[in-house]
């Protein structure tokens, strides 16, 4: 009995003082989804509130215990009811045509993105977008163009005028804009993106936002004939049509490039010969890549005119843009395991303790299993465009994976493959060495998407385009 009584008065304790969780529901505030990816610091930056202030309205103790789905109350933001959605803003959108679809007041809009000016509005921001009770997102774009009047486009969607108007916040069907997107009611219908110019049916950006290193995904669909290019950053875009009649654009974005905002357009040759282009400012983040010291290299490795050479070798070598897409399917490892990668793609280094301004631009894989420990093998289909011995890179091998995408490997000890021979993903091409700029064994992997080396580890985890 008195230790049944001792047992209950302890667990009275326990109970009294434990730490009490508040739940999203309990607080009040705005109610926000985390995302996978989210952090409690990241979404404390992303909504302007003080961190101490985001765990203490949600009975946070652990900063580190928060799992996607998990709800949150967003303090400090007076007069907001509901869910906050967040959004990163795509090709072809504007900030009147974000407004007008999701029904967010413009002084509400701008106070919660902290907005001065429509210019601010970039590809690849992530916006925070209220979802306000009774209201209702709309879904279904419809565009005024070739001088098309707002009673043509309203009968073409089976709608009328007055309910255009009312979701549109406009004064009457004389105040509407030539080419102009509005939006009603219904299903989401990509054939009627607008925004854009009439040879334009849809245009969007995969894998928002862009990082250092990244590879951009252009995709577009146009009107029947319809020639693409453009740019991005200072690159020329190559597009290739796919099954669905979607015209595609990869472009590897330089792990050095600033982060800040560039340049995305697109150029449409219709068949008569005229043109129509659409430009808007993408943003590009950081890749976060850390320093590295690398000593004990050869000096003539870090020769300038060595290495320019070399590069410029290299370039003559990946510029040309196959039209063939040789592979099928995501990338594999050119390794037996990922488990022995010795350096990461994008490491800002310092050779010989010099100056941090060079950057590693490929994966290298040390000595992989007891099995097979020195095994070079293809990540993807393609074509042998180059075996043979440089400086730098020492024994190299190029893989033309088609489309402007290639593979280089170096520091190899042996080839197994020649000049012009078509290689399957997975095929056997080389032996691990350490010839070149190399302090031991390992395959160094590089990718190049349109003449830029990017993040190869990303080609792994999914599949292109």
């Amino acid at each position: 009995m008195y230790k049944r009584l001792i047992f209950v008065f302890l667990l009275s304790l326990s109970v009294l003082f434990a730490p009490q969780q508040v739940s999203a529901q309990e607080a009040s505030g705005p109610v926000y989804i985390v995302q996978s990816g989210d952090s409690l610091s990241i979404i404390a930056l992303r909504f302007s509130v003080d961190l101490a202030e985001l765990m203490s309205a949600n009975g946070i103790t652990d900063p580190n215990q928060l799992d996607a789905g998990q709800q949150l109350v967003i303090p400090g933001l007076d007069g907001i009811t509901g869910v906050i959605n967040t959004q990163f803003i795509n090709f072809g959108d504007s900030f009147r045509s974000l407004t007008r679809r999701t029904q967010v007041p413009l002084d509400l809009f701008k106070k919660l993105n902290h907005i001065v000016s429509p210019s601010e509005f970039y590809v690849g921001i992530n916006m925070i977008v209220p979802v306000q009770d009774g209201s209702q997102n709309l879904n279904k774009r419809i565009s005024t163009g070739g001088g098309e009047s707002l009673l043509e486009a309203a009968i073409k969607q089976n709608t009328d005028v007055w309910t255009i108007a009312h979701y549109n916040s406009l004064q009457g069907s004389w105040d509407v804009l030539p080419d102009d997107t509005l939006f009603a009611p219904g299903e989401s219908d990509r054939q009627s993106a607008s925004g854009l110019p009439s040879a334009f049916l849809s245009a969007e950006i995969r894998d928002l936002p862009i990082k250092q290193g990244g590879t951009g995904v252009i995709k577009v669909k146009t009107a029947p004939d319809v020639t693409l290019g453009g740019i991005l950053v200072d690159h020329q875009l190559h597009f290739f049509s796919m099954e669905d009649g979607t015209q595609v654009a990869m472009q590897g974005v330089h792990s050095l490039l600033q982060p800040g905002i560039y340049p995305l357009r697109l150029d449409a040759t219709l068949p008569d010969g005229s043109r129509q282009s659409y430009e808007q400012m993408v943003l590009i983040v950081s890749g976060n890549y850390p320093d590295a010291v690398i000593n004990g290299v050869d000096p003539l490795t870090l020769d300038p005119k060595v290495i320019d050479a070399e590069n410029q070798q290299v370039l003559s070598i990946v510029n040309p843009v196959t039209p063939e897409t040789y592979w099928q399917a995501p990338f594999t490892l050119p390794v037996d395991t990922q488990s022995c990668i010795r350096a990461w793609y994008g490491e800002r280094r310092s050779y010989n303790d010099g100056a941090y301004n060079n950057f590693h631009a490929g994966v290298d894989y040390g000595v992989c299993s007891e099995a097979h420990p020195f095994d070079a093998y293809a990540p993807a289909a393609g074509i042998i465009v180059f075996t043979g011995p440089v400086v730098v890179c020492g024994n190299m091998t190029i893989i033309d994976h088609g489309q402007g995408v290639y593979s280089k490997f170096c520091h190899q000890d042996e080839f197994y493959v020649t000049t012009g021979e078509r290689v399957e993903a997975g095929q056997l091409v080389g032996k691990i060495g350490g010839t070149g700029r190399s302090n031991g064994p390992h395959l160094h992997w590089e990718l190049w998407v349109n003449s830029v080396q990017v993040e190869p580890l990303d080609w792994l985890d999914q599949a292109y385009p």
